[in-house]
């Protein structure tokens, strides 16, 4: 049976050991420490000219990209050509999921002549992409080992790629309600700040509000954002205003 690392993560760290050490493959392995610091991220790991889905990764990947799924040692996988990355992270970003790509730091080349040629490729996350920030260089350009800029390879349809970039806001809130009168009344100063990172617009505002937020939510009813970065502290009223915005 299928064995989730969700599971083996809840076991003692003693347990947790003596299970890797004999069923987890070093490539899992390495998954799962990856998984463990990018949890709301679907990943993508290259795994020489294809990049690989594991887990419940591979099932989304599965579903939203119309792609085969089976059942490989420990975990669920799933493939794409490495050529087509680009294409199928837009279109799980399209579809609401964070996705974050993890790349190999050192070519087949480089290993087999150095001195860890038997050991486990070395892989780091080195983008991550969501609606307010897969733009258009990222889609257009892939930056080689050697930061060199490359089309794409001709297989690939440029047009496929940027049909429905998301061009909306990113939008950041924060609040300063230090004044405890205030405080208690509802009323508080909030500012914002907003970016559109396909055309590098920035719109920033600072501003009263009152304890029905009706400022905050003029704003952003007009900017219309795709992603809202909110503060650790945020007052009762503006946290009520955001859900009902987003839960619309």
């Amino acid at each position: 049976s299928l064995k989730c690392f969700e599971n083996s993560q809840s076991s003692s760290d003693t347990n947790l050991n003596k299970r890797t050490k004999s069923i987890y493959t070093p490539l899992e392995l390495q998954f799962i420490e990856m998984k463990k610091k990018y949890k709301d991220a679907v990943l993508c790991v290259e795994c020489g000219y294809k990049y690989r889905f594991f887990g419940q990764d591979a099932e989304i990947a599965a579903k939203e990209l119309n792609i085969c799924c089976h059942l490989d040692h420990n975990f669920m996988t799933a493939s794409i050509p490495g050529h087509r990355l680009f294409v199928h992270v837009r279109r799980l970003v399209a579809k609401g999921h964070k996705v974050g790509v993890i790349k190999q730091m050192e070519t087949a080349a480089l290993k087999a002549a150095g001195e860890n040629k038997s050991s486990l490729f070395n892989r780091k996350l080195t983008a991550l992409y969501t609606k307010s920030t897969l733009i258009g260089e990222d889609i257009l350009f892939k930056q080689t080992r050697f930061q060199t800029n490359l089309w794409l390879d001709d297989s690939v349809d440029v047009d496929e790629v940027t049909a429905d970039i998301p061009d909306n806001y990113l939008l950041c809130i924060c609040e300063n309600g230090d004044n405890l009168k205030d405080r208690k009344k509802g009323d508080i100063f909030t500012g914002i700040l907003a970016v559109q990172p396909t055309t590098g617009e920035v719109i920033f505002d600072s501003f009263w509000d009152c304890a029905s937020r009706s400022e905050l939510e003029s704003r952003v009813l007009r900017l219309q954002p795709v992603e809202i970065i909110l503060p650790s502290r945020l007052s009762d009223q503006s946290e009520k205003l955001i859900h009902s915005i987003t839960s619309l």
